[in-house]
């Protein structure tokens, strides 16, 4: 019983570092696609924001994937794109 509790300890820690690491990847790319959209004009920022919209609109899942997850992946692109980090 020890030895299984430890190893689902050990399997939770790892876990845990996994989502760390997602974290953080996720963070960088706010920041990057943030400065990115800082350097460009607002002409610019816009037809990237519709081209995005665009093929995000375009790349429906199909009935596989929860309506709820889809529509969460949108509500991020769209906060990113258009509610950048301060």
């Amino acid at each position: 019983m020890k030895n299984l509790i430890a190893e689902l300890l050990v399997k939770l820690a790892q876990k845990e570092e996994e989502s760390k690491d997602l974290v953080a990847q996720v963070e960088a790319l706010e920041i990057v696609v943030t400065a990115l959209l800082r350097q460009m004009a607002q002409n610019e920022q816009q037809a990237l924001i519709k081209s995005v919209e665009g093929a995000l609109e375009a790349a429906r899942p199909d009935s596989q994937v929860p309506v709820q997850d889809s529509e969460m992946l949108q509500q991020y692109v769209k906060k990113l794109l258009r509610h950048p980090r301060s």
